[in-house]
């Protein structure tokens, strides 16, 4: 595409122009620039985009978009603000290729990645090409792509985007991140349905305030527009359990749909039981219901259902066809995966990262536990600090054996985390064991018959990052690892 062409898609800017190169992508990080690529300067965290304009034209850039002038030998294209030209350029780019996908966004602080796969299967069961962006990966089709961030930056989306395209895909789901929607990453993205799951304190190093925190996640759906269409119904899918709700529904004119188990909702669970194999209800929709029996386990499981039904029904899926795909659902790695290795306690394994999160799936444990509950928990580095005390506070108030370690300490040292946590439960029992495979050997070696030990925070991942290096790390691996090493003496 010719720079010309592209730039008309931008309202305003200035700058040299009289060259009109072709332009055969757009980068943002100066090391992926190539010959034709045109280079944005971002203001990021910890370095700026602009100091690195000159690396990028020596790599090829044949032009370069600027929140200021730039002595370089190639068109400099200014503008007010870099992130959003950046997503408008990216969009155009790529021949806006979320208008051509049935868009599905998920957000809220727990139950994102759970929801997305759950809806996944909606879609595939119903015969769609599906994508998926999230915290664990990206799918484009049955291709499998690695996720540095919840939701990328808007370069890496709308590239992505336009690959599900040219692969048939027909619907994409995607976890939208408080971060990506207060930054712009999404902009540019034509959402169909906005989901929420639920909000509760985590991000606020960034967000600063929860009021903040909430507005930003609200961003999701008042970008789902204004105007209502019979070809391409909006809907805005929101958990009306959750307090901040109202605000939620306030912020859209889409159609709203609702769903919960305590309040009054268009899709609500009844009756519910929890067993240590599964859960079942009673599913109820305006007009009709119908029992479900899943193979996902606690009440946190079933609003993640609840969402991913009310999705479906917006798709115009029958309840009948919905309830059989979701009953077929075993689990989402590292979210309430159990690790068997012919041990008898139980070691489960979950992202659990937030005090709400934490305190579902411990509650959840406390149902179905005959004997003593284990948690190992503990709380990322150069994140949140004030959520510190109360992760620990959570975990002596439901666990019998609180156990504080390492979980992604980053660039802080690890034992001033846990002297963070460790405010919270001050008079309180408690073990502190800094080395997280340490603390799994621990907890598994203490074990009992019929105890169950819950390693909450990393989940899927299969790394722990220290002093900012990432090293190979999967508490699923170091649990059996440690089952089979005890099952030896």
């Amino acid at each position: 595409m010719k720079l010309h062409t592209l730039l008309s898609s931008l309202s305003a800017y200035t700058g040299d122009i009289s060259q009109n190169p072709i332009i055969t992508s757009i980068e943002n990080d100066n090391r992926l620039v190539k010959t034709g690529s045109l280079f944005v300067c971002v203001k990021g965290y910890t370095v700026d985009g602009h100091d690195f304009a000159a690396s990028a034209v020596a790599n090829g850039a044949a032009a370069v978009v600027a929140e200021k002038p730039l002595d370089l030998q190639v068109p400099v294209i200014i503008v007010r603000d870099t992130s959003r030209a950046m997503a408008i350029l990216a969009d155009r780019f790529y021949q806006h290729p979320t208008q051509k996908l049935k868009l599905i966004g998920i957000t809220g602080t727990n139950g994102k990645t759970t929801t997305s796969h759950l809806i996944e299967k909606l879609l595939q069961d119903d015969h769609k090409k599906t994508g998926l962006i999230g915290t664990m990966y990206t799918k484009i089709a049955d291709q499998v792509l690695e996720t540095k961030n919840t939701t990328p930056d808007s370069v890496t989306l709308q590239k992505t985007f336009n690959a599900m395209v040219e692969n048939k895909v027909e619907c994409a789901v995607m976890e939208v991140s408080s971060h990506a929607l207060e930054l712009g990453r999404v902009h540019g993205c034509d959402y169909d349905i906005a989901v929420f799951t639920n909000l509760t304190q985590d991000h606020l190093d960034f967000h600063k305030t929860m009021e903040n925190y909430k507005h930003a996640k609200t961003l999701l759906f008042s970008q789902l527009g204004n105007a209502y269409s019979d070809s391409r119904k909006k809907y805005a899918v929101i958990n009306g359990d959750d307090p901040a709700s109202p605000d939620f529904i306030h912020s859209t004119a889409a159609h709203v749909v609702t769903y919960g188990i305590d309040q009054d909702a268009d899709v609500r669970a009844k009756d519910i039981a929890i067993t240590s194999s599964g859960t079942r209800f009673i599913l109820s929709t305006a007009t009709e219901e119908m029992p479900i029996e899943l193979k996902l386990i606690g009440k946190f499981s079933v609003y993640n259902v609840l969402a991913a039904v009310s999705v479906g029904l917006c798709l115009g899926m029958k309840l009948e066809q919905i309830i059989a795909s979701l009953e077929e659902v075993k689990g989402v790695p590292g979210r309430f995966e159990l690790v068997d290795a012919g041990q008898d306690f139980t070691v489960i394994v979950d992202y659990a990262h937030t005090p709400d999160s934490l305190e579902n799936v411990l509650r959840t444990v406390n149902e179905f536990a005959k004997g003593k509950t284990y948690v190992l928990a503990g709380c990322g580095g150069d994140r949140d600090k004030s959520k510190r005390p109360i992760m620990a506070r959570i975990a002596c108030e439901l666990a019998d054996v609180p156990v504080f370690t390492s979980d992604n300490p980053r660039s802080e040292v690890p034992e001033e985390i846990l002297k963070d946590m460790e405010e919270g439960v001050k008079g309180k029992d408690y073990r502190v064991i800094v080395d997280r495979k340490e603390a799994i050997g621990w907890a598994v070696g203490q074990a009992e018959r019929d105890d169950v030990i819950l390693i909450a925070g990393k989940g899927h991942e299969t790394y722990q990052e220290v002093n900012k290096v990432r090293h190979h790390f999967d508490d699923r691996e170091e649990a059996r690892e440690a089952i089979l090493s005890r099952m030896k003496k």
